[in-house]
């Protein structure tokens, strides 16, 4: 079962100064998809290849995530904010879900859940929501 969210080692590691979304950050960030079998969720520690997903254009380990927007403040609402560029991967491919990781550690950040199997012949985009304090894929309030 794949359910959506952060992870709790995601909070543990922001808390220990471990992650680090900024301009010029020391790690990389890796968006890896997933078949309805995973079993992805809060308590997901590290990147795991166990039911990744596979087809022609994807390769184990996802792609590297582009930050389009570093960590931004919305202090209004006492809301934190980021969101990654669109990831797109060329052939044929079916995923139920995705993780975002920090690829540097192997450390699991959040989960995303499409919600049902979304099957692509020619090509598999991940649209991130548009950025903003209500509305972007991962927040801190």
């Amino acid at each position: 079962m794949i359910i959506q969210g952060q992870t709790t080692q995601f909070k543990v590691n922001l808390l220990s100064g471990l992650e680090n979304f900024a301009v010029g950050t020391p790690y990389v960030y890796k968006i890896a998809l997933y078949n309805a079998n995973a079993n992805l969720n809060n308590t997901t520690t590290t990147y795991s290849s166990t039911n990744e997903a596979t087809g022609t254009g994807y390769t184990a380990g996802g792609k590297v995530l582009v930050i389009s927007n570093p960590p931004t403040a919305d202090t209004a609402n006492n809301i934190a904010w980021i969101s990654f560029a669109n990831v797109t991967w060329t052939g044929s491919i079916t995923a139920r879900g995705a993780l975002v990781y920090n690829s540097t550690t192997g450390a699991a950040c959040f989960v995303l859940n499409f919600g049902n199997d979304i099957t692509s012949s020619n090509s598999f985009t991940v649209t991130f929501p548009t950025p903003g304090s209500t509305t972007a894929v991962t927040t801190i309030s």
